[in-house]
C-alpha cells in the first residue's frame, strides 16, 4: 500500500521554463533535508516553451489544467495533491522553496492557514513594483481586515501553507488572480486557525514581463471582497445614505435654508429624497445578496441575521408600504388642492413641491417596501423533498 506524503509543495506554471527547474530543485532540497515525506506538484496552466517536460525531468508531479487562470491551475493541483499539507508558490523564483520550515511548523502545530507576510520578512530591492507594495497591496489588504476582521497582514502573499482537507472544503471557485483574496476571506469567515510567517521575496528570475495586470487584477480582487461582504457594499452605504436624506429633507422641508451665500432650497430637497430610495433599496439588497448566499453556502451562515431578515414577512412589508402609499397619496391630494386654491393656475413650486417630492417620495418606498418583502420571501422558498411514496 502506497502512503500517502505528508507535504506537497505546489506551483502554478505557465511559460516558465527559466526558473520552475532552480524552484523544483530547491523544493526537493528542502524534502530532502528535512526528512519529511513530500511531493511536487506543477499545475501546468497550458505552457507552450517545454516547462513540463522540465517538471518531469526534476522528478515533479505535472497536471494539466486546460481551464485559464492562476485560480484555474491552483484548484486543479491542490485537488491532484496528495499530501496533507500543502505549500503553495509562484513558479519565478522570487520565493525560496528550500526555506519552508516555518510553514510546516506551523501547520502540524494545527494551523490550517499560513500566510507568508512579505511586509515582515522583507522585500528586495525590485521585487514589488511601488505601485503594488505602497498602494495596491496595502490598500487592499486593510479593506480585507476591516470588512473580515481577518488577521492577515498580507492578503496577497502567493507563498502560503495550509491543510488539503481544510482548503478543499471551502469550496474555493475563482479563476484568477482574485482566488488568492478567495482563499483568505473564505478561510476568515469558516473560522479556520490562520497563522502568518515572515517571507522574503526576491527579484523574479524572468526576462518576460509577469502575468499579473496592476489595474485589472487589483479590481478583481476588489471586486471579491466587496462581493463577499454585504454589509459594506450596501447595508453600511446604504443606511447612511437613507439617514443623511432623511436628516437633509427634514431640515429643508419647512422653508429654504441660507448656508452663506448658498441657498438650499426644493432642488436639494428632491435630491434628498432620491438620497432616501437609494438608501433604502440598498439596505434590501444587503437582504436580498444575505439570504441568496447563505442558501448557497457563498456565505457563512448566521443564525441571528438570518432571524433579522426573516422578520421582513410579506404581511409586513405590505403594512409598512401601504402605510408609506397612503402617506403619500394624502400628500399628493394636499398638493392638488393648494393647485385648486389658485383655480389651477400658475403655482408657487417652492410651496407646492414640498409637498409633491414628500409625496412621491412615500409612494416610490412603499412600493419598493412591498415588492422587496415579496421578492424577500420568494428567496425563503424551498424545492420541496421528492415524493418517495408510502414507506
Amino acid at each position: 500500500m502506497i502512503t500517502a506524503p505528508e507535504l506537497t509543495v505546489l506551483m502554478p506554471c505557465l511559460n516558465e521554463s527559466e526558473t520552475l527547474a532552480t524552484c523544483i530543485q530547491k523544493a526537493w532540497r528542502y524534502i530532502r533535508r528535512s526528512g519529511i515525506s513530500g511531493e511536487v506538484v506543477i499545475a501546468d496552466n497550458g505552457s507552450t516553451d517545454g516547462s513540463q517536460n522540465i517538471a518531469r525531468r526534476h522528478d515533479a508531479i505535472v497536471v494539466d489544467v486546460p481551464a485559464k487562470g492562476y485560480g484555474s491551475a491552483l484548484i486543479a493541483g491542490i485537488r491532484a495533491a496528495r499530501g496533507r499539507f500543502v505549500i503553495m508558490g509562484d513558479s519565478d523564483d522570487s520565493y525560496d522553496f528550500a526555506e519552508l520550515d516555518p510553514f510546516v511548523q506551523k501547520l502540524r502545530g494545527g494551523s490550517e492557514l499560513v500566510m507568508g507576510n512579505r511586509f515582515k520578512g522583507g522585500i528586495k530591492k525590485g521585487a514589488m513594483p511601488p505601485l503594488h507594495r505602497y498602494l495596491g497591496n496595502p490598500v487592499l489588504t486593510s479593506i480585507g481586515r476591516l470588512f473580515f476582521n481577518s488577521p492577515c497582514g498580507d492578503f496577497h502573499c502567493g507563498l502560503r501553507g495550509f491543510s488539503r482537507d481544510a482548503i478543499l472544503r471551502l469550496d474555493l471557485q475563482s479563476p484568477g488572480m482574485e482566488f488568492a483574496s478567495e482563499m483568505v476571506v473564505k478561510a476568515t469567515l469558516r473560522g479556520l486557525d490562520i497563522a502568518e510567517v515572515p517571507t522574503t521575496l526576491s527579484p523574479d528570475g524572468r526576462s518576460r514581463p509577469p502575468h499579473l495586470r496592476s489595474w485589472r487584477d487589483g479590481w478583481r480582487h476588489l471586486r471579491f471582497l466587496l462581493l463577499f461582504s454585504p454589509r459594506w457594499l450596501f447595508l453600511y452605504p446604504g443606511l447612511a445614505l437613507a439617514l443623511a436624506g432623511l436628516l437633509a429633507t427634514l431640515w429643508i422641508l419647512p422653508a429654504s435654508r441660507h448656508i452663506g451665500n448658498i441657498t438650499l432650497d426644493i432642488h436639494t430637497l428632491l435630491y434628498s429624497a432620491m438620497a432616501i430610495v437609494v438608501g433604502v433599496q440598498a439596505v434590501i439588497f444587503w437582504a436580498f445578496v444575505n439570504v441568496h448566499g447563505m442558501d448557497e453556502g457563498i456565505l457563512p451562515y448566521d443564525p441571528k441575521l438570518r432571524s433579522l431578515i426573516a422578520y421582513g414577512t410579506i404581511e409586513r412589508g405590505l403594512i409598512a408600504g401601504i402605510a408609506l402609499i397612503v402617506v403619500g397619496f394624502i400628500l399628493a391630494v394636499l398638493a392638488v388642492s393648494t393647485w385648486s386654491n389658485v383655480a389651477f393656475g400658475l403655482l408657487d413650486a417652492s410651496h407646492t413641491m414640498r409637498l409633491a417630492i414628500p409625496s412621491a417620495t412615500c409612494i416610490v418606498l412603499g412600493f419598493e417596501i412591498a415588492f422587496g418583502a415579496f421578492a424577500l420571501n420568494v428567496l425563503e422558498i424551498r424545492r420541496p423533498m421528492p415524493d418517495t411514496g408510502p414507506v
